[in-house]
């Protein structure tokens, strides 16, 4: 699976899902423009690589929900935690990440699900 981690999540998490998960992961600090690389710049090269973009900005889900911008969406909404913390949490639902994406475009990673939103 493609992802592209956003600036408020840690470098460490792309690195993690890139070494550990397997994923091909980006994190916008890779992008030319880094961590000031816009919305927008974002939401092209998703849609242009098929990425799903891995974000706490609630301004993505906007995006999606108006426009179907980003490609797919995971919001993080666990509020602030470890990085350890935060990376036990993708492994945690690890299982579910890998699958849930292929048939379903918006997903919502709390401190204690994985939600789907239709």
């Amino acid at each position: 699976m493609k992802v592209l981690v956003d600036a408020q999540l840690p470098r460490h998490l792309a690195r993690w899902l890139a070494h550990e998960a397997g994923f091909d992961a980006l994190h916008t600090f890779d992008l030319p423009a880094a961590n000031n690389t816009a919305d927008e710049s974002i939401n092209d090269l998703s849609v242009r690589e098929s990425r799903v973009v891995i974000t706490k900005d609630a301004d993505f889900v906007n995006s999606f929900i108006l426009h179907g911008r980003p490609y797919k969406l995971l919001l993080v909404s666990t509020g602030n935690m470890r990085t350890d913390d935060l990376v036990n949490l993708f492994r945690q639902y690890l299982p579910q990440l890998t699958k849930a994406p292929q048939w379903h475009s918006y997903l919502e990673l709390s401190r204690e699900q994985l939600l789907i939103h239709r």
